[in-house]
Formats: C-alpha cells, structure tokens, sequence
C-alpha cells in the first residue's frame, strides 16, 4: 500500500483545530437509524466542490502549511476517505459522471471540457427535484460549456442561486433540499505573492519531485493555498448558517474537488496529482464519525449515493456505487474488500493540437500499481510545442510559474528529466510502483519482472471498459476528437512567445 495511507490516528496527532473551526457536535459512538430515509425524514445535502485541488492539501491529510479548519471538522466528526478519486482530470467531464454517476466514455460529448451533456443522461439533480427536492447551485455547477446544445434548459447542476442564504430562503416550507455550492478556488490565475503575504513561510512547502525545488515553486504552491484557505473559509460560512437555521442535524455534508491541481503533471493528468481528490463526508447521527476509510472510491459514486440516501433507487445505468455501505460501517481502514482498484480517464481538455484533438487515456489505479493506457502515443500529452497549453494555462492565458519554471531552465540538468515527465511524448503503456514509486516517476512498464503485474492490470482495466461500453476498447468510433468545443479555438495552437530558455 502507497506509503501515503492516512490513518485517523495520524490525523487525531497533526490536524488540531483553529479558533475559526466549527464545532460540530461528535458523532462516534452515538446511536444509528438506517441511512436509507423515509419520505418524511429525508436528508438535506450540502455539495462542496472546489476547483482544482488536490488530495494531500488539506490540514486532515497532515498538510502543515494550509489551514482548513471547516474541511478538518467534517473529516474529525465523520469519514475522511484516503483514496477518492475524479471521474476524469478535467473540470466538465468531471462534474458530469457526478452528476449522472456514470463514466465519461457513456457520456458522448459530455466527455470532453467546453462541451455538452446531452439530456438524454439523466442527473441526480433533476430526480431529487422531481421527488420533491428544493435543488439548486452557486458558482460553478456543471461546466464550463454550452448548456442548451445538450437539450437542457439550465445547468444540470440546478437553478442559479446568488448564493447558499438566498436559497435557503426560497426553499418550500417542510421540502428537503440539495445545494451545489460549486468554488472558482483554487483554480489559476493567483494573485502572485499572495502567500508568502499572507504568512506562509516557503521553507514549510514540500514540493514534490515531480518539480524543480525552487523558491518560485515554492512561492506558486503558496499562492494556490490562499485559494484554497478561501474556500475552506466560505464552506465554513456554509456551515454556521446550517447551525443557525437549526439544519445541521439532518444535512449530508461533502466536500471534494472536481480534479488536481493546475501544476504539470496534475490536472488534465491520470496521475495522482491530477485524479487523487480530497473527500470527507458528516451526516450527524447517521454515519458513524471520527474514521478514515481507505477503500477506492470514485465520484460517479455520489449520485448513486445521494439518491439512496434520499429513499430512491440508483438508477441502473449508473456506474456509480452507493457510498452507504462505507459511510455507515463502524471502522476505518479496509470495508468493502471489492473496492480495491478505481479507473480514471481522459478525453479532449483544451484546444492545444493540432486540429483540436484530444490526448486519450485509461488507468486502473490499485494499492500498489498505477496502470495507464496512453492510445495516441504520437501526440503531446501537455499539448503542442511550444506552449503545452494543457497543463495548466491554457496558452498562457494565465500566470503559472511553475509550468514556466520548468520551460525556462529546461536545459539545465537538474530540471530536463522532469521537464520531459511534463511535457514530453509517453509511451502507450505507463506502469508506476506505488510501493517504490508513490510519485510516479519511473515507468516501469517494458522492465521484465513488472511483465505479469503490467498484463494482469491491462486485463482487469480492458475488461471493464468492454462490458461498460468504452468505444476505445469495443472497436466503436471514438468521437470525442470531433465533437465541438465551445470553448473559443484558433485552428492552429498558438507558436508565438514560447518561454525562452535561460
């Protein structure tokens, strides 16, 4: 098991709360009723979803720069999860499987960033509206893209509200509901410096080996930490305004994000960095607290999730599964011994090839192996020279100096290797031993004694995206290079002001 594993106790010695935490009442060792609500009794459900963020920087995954005082007291009081994972690196398929529960390749168009989800798919949202949920979001929902070309008439998230209090208000009298608070934090651009003002100290950073250990890496991991400390600070908000309306004591709370973090090999990536999402979730009184599961789980799950606890049936397209049988379990560690492994993928993210085509992988992620399949080798992963545009600022349009760090001190010898792990081409086959490896650095899929473990994890991930449907592994037409990309696009990628080199 990757030597990342977070266990409670851990958590119990390194994450104390500030002054500005919310005190939630505990829940371990309290009595239970059955998660499954009657029409009566059915749960509220606060989705917090910030922008861009990876796993490990929150307080409760012993991150001792950031402060997230309201994300550490819903993992403390309920279920920190080790190993949740995003449906795809990307910020619109993303939000579609969790939205429909399902996994991107059933998606169509919905599978690619600046798209559509068209509505034949149906989302959680709009069957807890039609069972009598007042449901709504502020912010950032589903997106970004064109909501009409998919037959909707709104965001699948739910009506726009200005925000959480002005919902609350034109909630039905007695009605459950079920809000989407969906962040910008901490997605590019930063204010640069913003970090280092706010009080962080840049020798506290742990910077992984992925990247150059420079001041201004430090310096840029500093200012994405300020974001994500705002968004932290509005979910507490959130959560005052539950205690003072009485609500606290039936509202299933989550907090997540949507993909990694906006660094090279982070979003828009099938690495950690870029699928590893931080999850806790509280339901006081109906979960039990105070653990920290380390089973996979995916976020098609959360609909699956949500309708059951709401009294509704999942339906039988999603590939989601229920949450319930690990949120009402009385230990951490290992539920489920089938929830060993999770898949990831990508499709299109932004218009940086030629021709607008997309860079197209699968992964199987299991304990000790991250497995991916990279179907068109040929292509730049980050996107074309000399920009790369998909890592992180989209052709430069914002401000990344880690990406530009990298691009600038390519040459030198201490940055090459790890410029080529960014933005050079990858072979079709990546095989990462997390027991070694916990980075993903060195791919090990052509060595000899990794043969067996390299074919037993193509087999399990080929399998499953035959009998789901994935046209990349069914022989269908893979139309994800084609469909429109309402995002804005020039029919060549930008070669202009490409970053010198020093």
């Amino acid at each position: 098991m990757s030597k990342f594993s977070y266990t409670r106790r851990d958590f119990l010695k390194t994450a104390g709360l500030g002054a500005a935490a919310l005190a939630l009442p505990g829940c371990a060792g309290t009595s239970r009723r059955s998660p499954v609500s009657e029409p009566g009794e059915r749960p509220n459900i606060l989705f917090c979803i910030s922008d861009d963020q990876s796993w490990l920087h929150a307080g409760a995954y012993a991150d001792k720069v950031v402060k997230t005082p309201n994300f550490d007291s819903i993992a403390r009081e309920g279920v920190l999860f080790n190993h949740a994972y995003c449906a795809a690196p990307s910020c619109t398929p993303s939000r579609g499987g969790i939205l429909t529960g399902q996994h991107i390749w059933r998606l169509e168009q919905g599978g690619n960033l600046w798209s559509t989800l068209p509505v034949k798919f149906p989302v959680y949202t709009d069957l807890l509206a039609q069972a009598g949920y007042h449901v709504g979001y502020t912010r950032k929902g589903w997106g970004p893209g064109k909501v009409e070309a998919g037959g909707r008439q709104s965001n699948p998230a739910g009506p726009r509200y200005e925000n959480f209090t002005r919902f609350l208000e034109a909630a039905p009298e007695g009605a459950p509901w079920c809000f989407w608070f969906g962040s910008t934090d901490p997605h590019r651009d930063y204010q640069r410096g913003s970090g280092v003002a706010a009080g962080m100290r840049l020798d506290e950073v742990v910077v992984p080996p992925v990247w150059p250990d420079a001041p201004e890496v430090r310096s840029d991991i500093c200012d994405y930490y300020v974001e994500i400390q705002r968004f932290d600070r509005e979910v507490g908000d959130m959560l005052k305004l539950l205690e003072q309306t009485g609500q606290m004591d039936n509202t299933l709370i989550v907090i997540t994000s949507d993909n990694g973090m906006p660094f090279p090999r982070g979003k828009a990536n099938l690495y950690d960095l870029g699928t590893r999402m931080p999850l806790a979730i509280f339901w006081k009184g109906r979960i039990p607290g105070g653990r920290a599961v380390d089973d996979f789980v995916s976020h098609t799950d959360f609909a699956p999730t949500f309708l059951e606890a709401a009294g509704l049936k999942p339906l039988g397209d999603m590939t989601g599964r229920s949450l319930m049988v690990l949120l009402t379990a009385d230990r951490s560690g290992r539920v489920a011994l089938e929830r060993d492994h999770v898949i990831t993928t990508r499709e299109r993210h932004a218009w940086v090839r030629e021709g607008g085509l997309s860079y197209p992988s699968r992964a199987i992620r299991t304990y000790d192996f991250l497995y991916i399949r990279n179907y068109e080798p040929d292509r730049w992963p980050a996107g074309d020279p000399p920009l790369y545009g998909d890592i992180d600022c989209h052709d430069l349009h914002y401000e990344a100096p880690t990406k530009e760090y990298i691009m600038r001190y390519r040459d030198d010898p201490d940055v090459q290797r790890l410029f080529e792990l960014s933005f050079g081409k990858r072979p079709g086959q990546e095989l990462y031993d997390l027991r070694s490896d916990p980075h993903q650095l060195h791919n090990v899929a052509e060595e000899p004694e990794y043969g067996e473990a390299g074919l037993e994890l193509f087999a399990r991930l080929e399998t499953y995206l035959k009998e789901t449907g994935d046209p990349r592994a069914t022989g269908q037409e893979p139309l994800w290079d084609s469909y429109t990309y309402y995002g804005g696009k020039e029919p060549h990628p930008r070669e202009n002001a490409p970053i010198p080199k020093q």
